[in-house]
């Protein structure tokens, strides 16, 4: 009779532990749902990144900057040598945007891991006239992967003749550029996304 009731026990508290690790699984995946669906990511850099992503230095405008994006391990990675030599002092990769993003967005959080160095967001508008107008906004990406959150509010203007503030809704693209001074160039992104 005791071995009966120790095997009794011993199910019964098997199948409560089971229990109670189904139910903390499941609220550790809807807290994942959750988080990425209070987040809004726009860009997972999946298999189809290539096509959307352009690579652009500032050769364009007869600087010398070398560098290159391309996909690795569920990242986009920038790489390369920045220079200032001729008029010159950029490497980026961009996305353009057809109808911009809601107008009811606050910022942007991004996943990155980088070499230390300071890093841009740009982000093109309709009011931009010329190329080289955009909002900027700039990050620190250190070597272990981090979430960096950047409110619209804190993207500035590059050319006094672009308005203070612009609306997401305006948006038209967004660059991660490495930029402004010289310095090796080593970022990447594994997730954009709208908040």
């Amino acid at each position: 009779m005791t071995r009966i009731r120790v095997w009794t026990t011993i199910s019964l508290l098997t199948l409560l532990a089971t229990a109670a690790l189904g139910v903390v699984q499941a609220s550790a995946q809807s807290w994942a749902q959750s988080e990425a669906q209070a987040m809004n990511v726009i860009e997972a850099f999946d298999a189809g990144a290539e096509a959307r992503w352009d690579y652009v230095q500032d050769g364009v405008m007869g600087g010398v900057s070398q560098g290159q994006a391309a996909l690795e391990d569920g990242a986009i990675r920038l790489t390369g040598t920045v220079s200032t030599d001729n008029n010159g002092g950029f490497i980026q990769v961009r996305q353009r945007l057809i109808d911009g993003w809601p107008a009811d967005v606050e910022g942007l959080n991004l996943r990155v891991r980088g070499n230390g160095e300071r890093y841009y967001v740009f982000l093109r508008t309709t009011s931009a006239q010329r190329p080289w107008h955009s909002y900027r906004a700039s990050f620190t990406a250190n070597a272990e992967w981090q979430d960096i959150t950047l409110p619209l509010s804190a993207f500035e203007a590059s050319q006094g003749s672009l308005p203070a503030r612009f609306s997401a809704d305006e948006i038209r693209s967004i660059g991660l550029v490495a930029y402004g001074r010289d310095h090796n160039a080593d970022l990447s992104v594994s997730r954009i996304a709208l908040y």
